[in-house]
């Protein structure tokens, strides 16, 4: 039976405990400019293919909380869980199991839905990122129009981030959003490399080039730069001429290579290639 929150002692994930062994994480060199979030919303959608009508049961696998832990072992510096208004994959006691057993940051991404607000209000995560949200996606497509709905984002900004939590927002590089992100009082944005990575050649040089003006905008206006969404080993390099990143969020890759490799390997293997960004 999934518990539900009001079982559970309000709580800062700051007072948690941690399961893992700081000398666990991959003995690799990290990238002191660049951090790097692990998106794990893709090992529940593996669970919930078949058990989601049976969550109690004893063998219902790929276990979330352990998929959290090879993360952290392979060098995350984060990790991202999406808590969406469907349940279409993390559920609410995976995201209370994995901020009450980790020590790392919890990303937290939601759309703005008071009912979501308020989960995100008593469990306090490190961070939060707002996203739009559409049920016939396959999983996030596009950024937040933080510009068509500056007063209830503003709002939901603000009571987040009094309550101890910093807030992001998804958004595509459009100048606008940037400075829209801004105005509400957002301390970071995401921006939004998916047409980035489906792009080749002269059209992914020229979103490259939307990306940097986007990060340079939001660094002079005090924003914190992450990015996420599409990013590969193979398409990062590519990314490295964006100016002012701090951390990149990534789950389907890391995922997918997992299947082949193990989740450690596999978040280790992105941390080298990482290594290479220096702006």
């Amino acid at each position: 039976m999934q518990p539900t929150l009001a079982k559970w002692p309000w709580f800062s994930q700051a007072t948690g405990t941690s399961s893992i062994d700081e000398e666990a994480r991959h003995d690799l060199p990290m990238n002191p400019i660049l951090k790097l979030g692990v998106n794990i919303d893709h090992v529940a959608t593996l669970r919930q293919a078949r058990y989601r009508t049976m969550p109690d049961a004893p063998n219902a696998e790929p276990s979330v909380l352990q998929a959290a832990e090879e993360a952290i072992a392979g060098g995350a510096d984060s990790l991202t869980l999406h808590l969406r208004a469907d349940r279409r994959h993390i559920q609410d006691a995976d995201l209370i199991l994995v901020m009450k057993s980790v020590r790392i940051p919890i990303n937290m991404e939601m759309g703005n839905t008071p009912e979501i607000l308020e989960i995100a209000l008593g469990l306090r995560p490190a961070y939060v990122c707002l996203v739009p949200e559409n049920r016939e996606e396959v999983t996030t497509e596009g950024g937040l129009h933080v510009s068509a709905q500056e007063d209830s984002l503003r709002d939901t900004v603000q009571r987040l981030q009094s309550n101890g939590t910093s807030v992001s927002m998804f958004i595509d590089p459009d100048l606008e959003q940037v400075r829209a992100s801004a105005r509400i009082g957002a301390r970071m944005i995401e921006l939004h490399t998916g047409t980035f990575a489906n792009r080749q050649g002269a059209e992914r040089g020229r979103e490259t080039r939307r990306l940097s003006e986007a990060a340079k905008l939001g660094h002079s206006l005090g924003l914190q730069i992450n990015a996420g969404h599409g990013l590969t080993t193979a398409n990062l390099p590519d990314l490295f001429s964006v100016p002012h990143l701090s951390e990149l969020n990534i789950g389907h890759h890391l995922i997918c290579r997992s299947v082949f490799i193990g989740l450690r390997s596999a978040v280790a293997e992105m941390r080298q290639v990482m290594n290479g960004y220096t702006s």
